[in-house]
């Protein structure tokens, strides 16, 4: 690790529960977390009323809402985010695609958590609930998530991480998800961590 910490942007669109462990685990740039030398420097988002952007603003991490033409088809904020000093790119429930421009300009820097046993119940349409109907209907007997690379297509690129819990006969989408998030929120600074610390 430099003596510079390694800066994070973290991507969401919702209420920001992995957002949060994250600023957590790791700090701000203004509190860092221990001598972990990563912060989380920028929380972005393409909804301008997500939860997620009230636990930055508590937690006086800088935000930016990003609109739809000037990501798919302007500079995908790749300038934005140079200029914020921004090393490394975590998606936390983050439901556009990423970009081509993006992708190249953070080569193997960008991270995505799917609740899910990649490659099964991934691809366009599959998060959240969505995910977790299918597992269920499917009367898969384990779910989990996994952590990894994000390349031009959803959920494609190489797996990282990957984590079980049960699925339970009783179980509903928002039972099962409760055990993915707790999956989710152990899991997923500690590994980007030590993603971080074989660089």
């Amino acid at each position: 690790m430099s003596a510079q910490p390694v800066k994070l942007a973290v991507f969401a669109s919702g209420a920001g529960s992995n957002a949060r462990r994250l600023i957590e685990y790791f700090g701000t740039a203004a509190h860092p977390q221990g001598d972990r030398g990563i912060v989380v420097a920028l929380v972005v988002s393409n909804k301008p009323e997500a939860g997620v952007l009230h636990i930055a603003a508590d937690n006086q991490v800088p935000t930016l809402i990003i609109e739809k033409e000037a990501f798919f088809r302007g500079d995908a904020y790749v300038p934005a985010l140079k200029a914020a000093g921004i090393d490394y790119i975590i998606l936390a429930g983050f439901l556009w695609k990423v970009p081509s421009l993006l992708i190249q300009a953070y080569p193997q820097k960008m991270v995505n958590i799917h609740p899910a046993l990649l490659p099964a119940y991934g691809g366009k349409g599959m998060y959240g609930n969505f995910v977790h109907e299918a597992v269920i209907a499917a009367k898969e007997n384990k779910s989990g998530i996994t952590i990894h690379f994000v390349d031009e297509q959803y959920d494609h690129g190489a797996s990282i991480f990957q984590a079980t819990c049960p699925v339970l006969p009783n179980d509903t989408p928002a039972t099962l998800a409760q055990r993915i998030h707790e999956l989710e929120h152990a899991n997923y600074a500690p590994v980007i961590e030590q993603l971080l610390r074989k660089k």
